[in-house]
């Protein structure tokens, strides 16, 4: 509760002092992935429910689908071979970062590792939106506003949209705990100099401390983005604001 998270067991530094700088690479990892992940998904949501039914949606579908049963592992793999081999020698396979730099300092080696999260959170949060857009599109104060002779882009972004996005905000929430945690496996892949490579190195050297202590930064991580979510979905949501007045 004092923000003393002991001294590391295998190195006998302050647990706090070893792991802020992977913490903040892992932050700033997180963060560009959920920048572009949440747009995206919101946008791609809503243009598959407004085209449901239409081939592009049956293959906007397929696809996320089948993205959303792959393990980040395996994402992170093939954009390896597609973006840092002899295919297309575009960015870094490993993150390599100077020691005393931050990845900020060095971009290049944060664009695999973010766009294998973005990948891999998109599909979920997508999904939910376009569900719960077209049961919103189906609502009969959609229907009103359209005989009120309502252009589509009106109705879609100020009549649907705010009503269909509260499902999608929570989704996004647990997908961006899910990345707090997730992550590990992907700096993992990526040789990335973050929370995962320090976690699994605690482990093989049984640094209780350390594990303790990234342990309750991720569960923290959970319990923090929930309450943001259910904040957020009461700001937006008209009912929820005025119901104890």
């Amino acid at each position: 509760l004092g923000g003393n998270l002991g001294t590391s067991a295998a190195t006998q530094q302050s647990v706090a002092s070893l792991i802020g700088g992977r913490l903040a690479n892992s932050t700033f990892l997180v963060l560009v992935a959920a920048i572009v992940a949440l747009p995206l998904s919101l946008v791609l949501g809503v243009w598959m429910a407004v085209k449901r039914d239409r081939p592009a949606d049956h293959v906007l579908s397929m696809t996320t689908l089948v993205l959303a049963a792959l393990p980040e592992f395996v994402i992170g793999i093939v954009l390896v071979v597609l973006l840092a081999t002899n295919v297309a020698h575009v960015f870094p396979a490993v993150s390599l970062v100077p020691p005393g730099e931050h990845a900020w300092d060095e971009p290049s080696v944060v664009v695999l590792p973010a766009l294998t999260l973005v990948i891999a959170v998109t599909p979920y949060i997508s999904r939910i939106m376009r569900a719960s857009m077209v049961e919103v599109l189906e609502s009969d104060y959609v229907t009103m506003a359209r005989l009120k002779g309502l252009s589509n882009r009106v109705v879609i972004w100020r009549h649907a949209v705010p009503n269909a996005v509260v499902p999608a905000i929570q989704v996004s929430a647990l997908q961006l705990a899910y990345m707090a945690g997730g992550v590990i496996v992907v700096e993992f892949v990526f040789s990335y100099p973050g929370i995962g490579a320090q976690l699994v190195d605690s482990v093989a050297n049984r640094d209780v401390p350390v594990v303790q202590a990234l342990t309750i930064i991720i569960a923290a991580a959970y319990v923090i983005l929930n309450l943001l979510a259910d904040l957020a979905t009461i700001l937006i949501t008209p009912r929820l604001r005025t119901a104890g007045r």
